[in-house]
Protein backbone atom coordinates (compact mmCIF):
# COMPACT_ATOMS: atom_id res chain seq x y z
CA UNK A 1 0.00 0.00 0.00
CA UNK A 2 1.41 3.81 -1.06
CA UNK A 3 2.62 5.78 1.83
CA UNK A 4 1.33 9.79 2.70
CA UNK A 5 3.30 11.30 5.98
CA UNK A 6 1.49 13.12 8.54
CA UNK A 7 2.86 15.90 10.63
CA UNK A 8 1.35 17.17 14.09
CA UNK A 9 0.98 20.49 14.78
CA UNK A 10 0.25 22.68 17.87
CA UNK A 11 -1.00 20.62 20.85
CA UNK A 12 1.24 17.54 20.81
CA UNK A 13 2.97 15.89 22.91
CA UNK A 14 6.01 18.93 24.64
CA UNK A 15 7.03 17.25 27.31
CA UNK A 16 8.86 13.93 26.00
CA UNK A 17 8.74 14.03 22.01
CA UNK A 18 10.70 11.23 20.94
CA UNK A 19 13.43 12.19 23.40
CA UNK A 20 14.20 8.47 23.43
CA UNK A 21 15.20 8.77 19.66
CA UNK A 22 17.93 11.16 20.63
CA UNK A 23 21.43 9.51 20.54
CA UNK A 24 20.12 6.08 19.51
CA UNK A 25 18.59 6.23 16.20
CA UNK A 26 21.83 7.73 14.00
CA UNK A 27 19.25 9.36 11.21
CA UNK A 28 17.41 11.00 13.84
CA UNK A 29 19.96 12.16 15.84
CA UNK A 30 21.71 13.68 13.66
CA UNK A 31 19.18 16.00 12.12
CA UNK A 32 18.07 16.78 14.58
CA UNK A 33 21.53 18.38 15.75
CA UNK A 34 21.74 19.64 12.09
CA UNK A 35 18.27 21.63 12.73
CA UNK A 36 19.18 22.65 16.19
CA UNK A 37 22.29 24.35 14.66
CA UNK A 38 20.55 25.76 12.56
CA UNK A 39 18.14 28.17 14.99
CA UNK A 40 21.07 28.22 17.19
CA UNK A 41 20.58 29.79 20.54
CA UNK A 42 16.86 29.22 20.06
CA UNK A 43 17.56 25.39 19.30
CA UNK A 44 20.14 25.06 21.83
CA UNK A 45 17.59 26.01 24.63
CA UNK A 46 14.39 23.99 22.91
CA UNK A 47 17.34 21.16 22.60
CA UNK A 48 17.98 21.15 26.63
CA UNK A 49 15.12 21.78 28.04
CA UNK A 50 13.85 19.13 25.98
CA UNK A 51 16.63 16.35 26.87
CA UNK A 52 15.66 17.22 30.66
CA UNK A 53 12.16 16.38 30.46
CA UNK A 54 10.95 19.79 31.15
CA UNK A 55 7.20 20.90 30.35
CA UNK A 56 7.62 22.88 26.97
CA UNK A 57 4.36 24.58 25.84
CA UNK A 58 5.81 28.17 25.80
CA UNK A 59 6.25 29.05 22.02
CA UNK A 60 9.72 29.88 22.33
CA UNK A 61 10.90 26.31 22.73
CA UNK A 62 7.61 24.49 21.88
CA UNK A 63 7.92 25.69 17.80
CA UNK A 64 11.45 25.08 17.04
CA UNK A 65 11.54 21.82 18.91
CA UNK A 66 7.74 20.48 17.41
CA UNK A 67 10.04 21.47 13.93
CA UNK A 68 12.56 19.84 14.72
CA UNK A 69 11.33 16.66 15.84
CA UNK A 70 8.21 16.28 13.29
CA UNK A 71 11.25 17.18 10.54
CA UNK A 72 14.09 14.84 12.01
CA UNK A 73 10.76 11.43 11.86
CA UNK A 74 9.85 12.62 8.36
CA UNK A 75 13.74 12.47 7.33
CA UNK A 76 14.29 8.86 9.41
CA UNK A 77 10.87 7.93 7.37
CA UNK A 78 12.63 8.50 4.08
CA UNK A 79 15.79 7.19 4.80
CA UNK A 80 14.25 4.08 5.16
CA UNK A 81 13.69 3.82 1.44
CA UNK A 82 9.60 4.90 1.99
CA UNK A 83 8.83 7.36 -1.11
CA UNK A 84 5.06 8.81 -0.20
CA UNK A 85 2.56 9.49 -2.47
CA UNK A 86 1.36 12.73 -0.34
CA UNK A 87 2.61 14.60 2.47
CA UNK A 88 -0.29 16.93 5.12
CA UNK A 89 0.44 19.10 8.07
CA UNK A 90 -1.48 20.35 10.64
CA UNK A 91 -0.47 23.82 11.59
CA UNK A 92 2.79 24.22 12.48
CA UNK A 93 3.31 20.52 10.62
CA UNK A 94 2.25 21.85 7.26
CA UNK A 95 5.33 23.47 7.11
CA UNK A 96 7.71 20.75 7.56
CA UNK A 97 5.56 18.86 5.01
CA UNK A 98 6.44 21.81 3.00
CA UNK A 99 10.72 21.61 3.68
CA UNK A 100 9.94 18.11 2.82
CA UNK A 101 8.18 19.04 -0.13
CA UNK A 102 10.93 20.79 -1.86
CA UNK A 103 8.75 24.17 -1.06
CA UNK A 104 11.41 25.23 1.27
CA UNK A 105 15.34 24.81 1.85
CA UNK A 106 15.34 23.56 5.16
CA UNK A 107 17.44 27.11 6.24
CA UNK A 108 14.31 29.05 5.12
CA UNK A 109 12.08 27.36 7.08
CA UNK A 110 14.10 27.04 10.41
CA UNK A 111 14.26 31.07 9.43
CA UNK A 112 10.40 31.04 8.69
CA UNK A 113 9.75 29.72 12.43
CA UNK A 114 12.41 31.54 13.88
CA UNK A 115 10.41 34.91 12.83
CA UNK A 116 7.09 33.11 14.00
CA UNK A 117 7.96 32.69 17.23
CA UNK A 118 10.06 36.30 17.54
CA UNK A 119 6.72 37.56 16.11
CA UNK A 120 4.49 35.33 18.84
CA UNK A 121 6.39 36.22 22.30
CA UNK A 122 4.69 39.51 22.40
CA UNK A 123 1.41 38.59 21.74
CA UNK A 124 -0.73 38.43 25.03
CA UNK A 125 -1.04 35.43 26.65
CA UNK A 126 -3.95 32.82 25.14
CA UNK A 127 -4.70 29.65 24.82
CA UNK A 128 -6.37 26.98 22.69
CA UNK A 129 -9.05 24.54 23.43
CA UNK A 130 -10.59 21.48 21.88
CA UNK A 131 -14.22 20.83 21.43
CA UNK A 132 -16.51 17.71 21.00
CA UNK A 133 -18.38 19.99 18.64
CA UNK A 134 -18.64 20.99 15.00
CA UNK A 135 -18.20 24.21 13.83
CA UNK A 136 -21.21 25.01 13.24
CA UNK A 137 -21.91 24.25 16.65
CA UNK A 138 -19.34 26.50 18.52
CA UNK A 139 -20.28 29.22 16.32
CA UNK A 140 -22.41 30.57 18.44
CA UNK A 141 -20.18 30.49 21.31
CA UNK A 142 -17.75 32.80 19.90
CA UNK A 143 -16.84 36.12 21.17
CA UNK A 144 -13.97 38.75 21.91
CA UNK A 145 -11.04 37.19 19.48
CA UNK A 146 -12.27 33.71 20.14
CA UNK A 147 -12.36 32.15 16.64
CA UNK A 148 -11.95 28.39 15.29
CA UNK A 149 -8.43 27.32 15.47
CA UNK A 150 -9.23 24.23 13.87
CA UNK A 151 -11.51 21.61 12.07
CA UNK A 152 -9.86 17.94 12.73
CA UNK A 153 -12.90 15.81 12.15
CA UNK A 154 -16.65 16.16 11.71
CA UNK A 155 -16.84 16.51 15.87
CA UNK A 156 -13.53 17.57 17.14
CA UNK A 157 -12.59 21.39 16.68
CA UNK A 158 -10.25 23.70 18.20
CA UNK A 159 -11.19 27.07 19.29
CA UNK A 160 -7.91 29.86 20.23
CA UNK A 161 -8.02 33.17 21.75
CA UNK A 162 -6.81 35.51 24.37
CA UNK A 163 -7.27 34.10 28.34
CA UNK A 164 -10.15 35.74 29.52
CA UNK A 165 -12.55 35.61 26.59
CA UNK A 166 -11.36 32.06 25.78
CA UNK A 167 -12.26 31.53 29.59
CA UNK A 168 -15.93 32.86 29.26
CA UNK A 169 -16.50 30.96 25.89
CA UNK A 170 -15.25 27.48 28.05
CA UNK A 171 -17.70 28.06 30.86
CA UNK A 172 -20.72 28.25 28.25
CA UNK A 173 -19.85 25.31 26.47
CA UNK A 174 -19.44 22.90 29.51
CA UNK A 175 -22.26 25.14 31.12
CA UNK A 176 -24.37 23.87 27.91
CA UNK A 177 -22.28 20.16 28.60
CA UNK A 178 -19.69 19.79 25.57
CA UNK A 179 -16.91 18.12 26.73
CA UNK A 180 -13.86 20.36 26.50
CA UNK A 181 -10.19 20.45 27.25
CA UNK A 182 -7.15 22.40 27.14
CA UNK A 183 -4.61 22.20 24.50
CA UNK A 184 -1.02 22.52 25.87
CA UNK A 185 -0.60 26.42 24.23
CA UNK A 186 0.10 29.54 25.98
CA UNK A 187 0.06 31.41 22.77
CA UNK A 188 -3.70 31.92 20.76
CA UNK A 189 -2.66 31.01 17.50
CA UNK A 190 -5.05 30.88 14.59
CA UNK A 191 -6.89 33.53 16.16
CA UNK A 192 -7.51 37.37 15.35
CA UNK A 193 -5.10 37.86 18.10
CA UNK A 194 -2.33 36.78 16.35
CA UNK A 195 -2.50 39.44 13.64
CA UNK A 196 0.32 41.70 14.97
CA UNK A 197 2.43 38.80 14.37
CA UNK A 198 1.10 38.06 10.82
CA UNK A 199 1.86 41.65 9.85
CA UNK A 200 5.90 41.72 11.38
CA UNK A 201 5.97 38.30 9.96
CA UNK A 202 5.51 39.52 6.52
CA UNK A 203 7.37 42.57 6.24
CA UNK A 204 10.67 40.21 7.47
CA UNK A 205 10.31 37.77 5.13
CA UNK A 206 13.17 36.26 3.06
CA UNK A 207 12.54 33.39 1.51
CA UNK A 208 11.89 32.01 -1.85
CA UNK A 209 9.49 29.69 -1.98
CA UNK A 210 9.03 27.01 -4.45
CA UNK A 211 6.27 24.56 -6.44
CA UNK A 212 5.68 21.33 -3.94
CA UNK A 213 7.61 18.33 -5.84
CA UNK A 214 5.06 15.93 -4.72
CA UNK A 215 1.41 16.29 -3.69
CA UNK A 216 0.77 18.31 -0.78
CA UNK A 217 -2.11 18.98 0.97
CA UNK A 218 -2.80 22.21 2.74
CA UNK A 219 -5.14 22.54 5.88
CA UNK A 220 -5.26 25.86 5.34
CA UNK A 221 -7.42 25.66 1.91
CA UNK A 222 -8.59 21.80 2.70
CA UNK A 223 -7.31 20.80 -0.48
CA UNK A 224 -4.11 20.20 -2.52
CA UNK A 225 -1.77 23.48 -2.42
CA UNK A 226 -1.49 24.95 -5.49
CA UNK A 227 1.91 26.50 -6.92
CA UNK A 228 0.21 29.98 -6.81
CA UNK A 229 -0.36 29.07 -2.60
CA UNK A 230 3.01 27.70 -2.62
CA UNK A 231 5.02 30.45 -3.75
CA UNK A 232 2.86 32.99 -1.79
CA UNK A 233 3.97 35.17 1.46
CA UNK A 234 1.29 36.02 2.78
CA UNK A 235 -0.14 32.11 2.08
CA UNK A 236 2.67 31.25 4.22
CA UNK A 237 2.59 34.30 7.22
CA UNK A 238 -1.62 34.32 7.49
CA UNK A 239 -1.28 31.37 9.04
CA UNK A 240 -0.26 32.41 12.36
CA UNK A 241 -4.13 33.66 12.21
CA UNK A 242 -5.89 31.35 9.89
CA UNK A 243 -8.40 28.12 10.86
CA UNK A 244 -6.89 24.70 10.26
CA UNK A 245 -8.77 22.76 8.30
CA UNK A 246 -7.08 19.30 8.56
CA UNK A 247 -10.05 17.09 8.18
CA UNK A 248 -11.41 18.33 4.81
CA UNK A 249 -7.86 18.23 3.58
CA UNK A 250 -6.94 14.59 4.98
CA UNK A 251 -10.56 13.41 3.63
CA UNK A 252 -9.51 14.86 0.25
CA UNK A 253 -6.06 13.49 0.40
CA UNK A 254 -7.49 9.40 1.43
CA UNK A 255 -10.44 10.11 -1.47
CA UNK A 256 -7.39 10.25 -4.09
CA UNK A 257 -5.76 7.54 -2.85
CA UNK A 258 -5.83 4.64 -0.89
CA UNK A 259 -2.75 5.06 1.54
CA UNK A 260 -1.48 3.91 4.71
CA UNK A 261 -1.07 7.24 6.98
CA UNK A 262 1.72 7.41 8.73
CA UNK A 263 1.73 10.07 11.93
CA UNK A 264 5.54 11.29 11.62
CA UNK A 265 5.62 12.99 15.03
CA UNK A 266 5.02 12.62 19.01
CA UNK A 267 1.88 11.01 19.60
CA UNK A 268 -1.16 9.86 17.86
CA UNK A 269 -3.05 13.49 17.90
CA UNK A 270 -3.59 12.87 13.95
CA UNK A 271 -3.98 9.24 14.41
CA UNK A 272 -7.00 9.61 16.11
CA UNK A 273 -8.66 11.70 13.59
CA UNK A 274 -7.26 9.68 10.82
CA UNK A 275 -9.22 6.72 12.35
CA UNK A 276 -12.53 8.89 11.92
CA UNK A 277 -12.57 9.04 7.98
CA UNK A 278 -14.81 7.05 6.52
CA UNK A 279 -11.50 5.66 3.85
CA UNK A 280 -9.78 4.22 7.35
CA UNK A 281 -13.14 3.10 9.03
CA UNK A 282 -14.20 1.05 5.58
CA UNK A 283 -10.53 -0.23 5.51
CA UNK A 284 -9.77 1.54 1.81
CA UNK A 285 -7.18 3.47 3.91
CA UNK A 286 -5.42 2.71 6.99
CA UNK A 287 -3.25 4.94 9.41
CA UNK A 288 0.37 3.86 11.50
CA UNK A 289 1.49 6.27 14.17
CA UNK A 290 5.15 6.39 13.96
CA UNK A 291 6.10 6.30 17.60
CA UNK A 292 4.86 3.31 19.62
CA UNK A 293 3.63 3.77 23.32
CA UNK A 294 8.08 3.21 24.83
CA UNK A 295 8.44 6.32 21.89
CA UNK A 296 10.52 3.83 19.28
CA UNK A 297 9.91 3.39 15.90
CA UNK A 298 10.79 -0.37 15.45
CA UNK A 299 7.24 -1.65 15.04
CA UNK A 300 6.79 1.28 12.42
CA UNK A 301 9.75 0.92 10.51
CA UNK A 302 9.28 -3.35 10.14
CA UNK A 303 5.79 -2.36 8.65
CA UNK A 304 6.95 0.29 6.13
CA UNK A 305 10.55 -2.15 5.46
Amino acid sequence: MDVALMFPGQGSQYPRMAASLYGTDAVFTSVIDEVFELFGEVGSVACEDWLAGADIDHVSRAQPLLFAVDYALGRTVLSWGVEPVALIGHSAGEVVAATLAGVFSLEEAVSLVRDRVLSAVPIPSGGMLAAAASEADLLPYLEGDVAIAAVNSARQTMLAGSDEPLARVRARLEADEYIVVTVPASTPFHSPAMQPAVDEALASWSASPRAPRMPLYSGYTGKLMTEEDALSARFWTRQLTDAVYFGPALNELVAMYDVLLVEAGPGQTLTSFARRTKAVRSGASQVLPLLDSSDTVDAARARLV
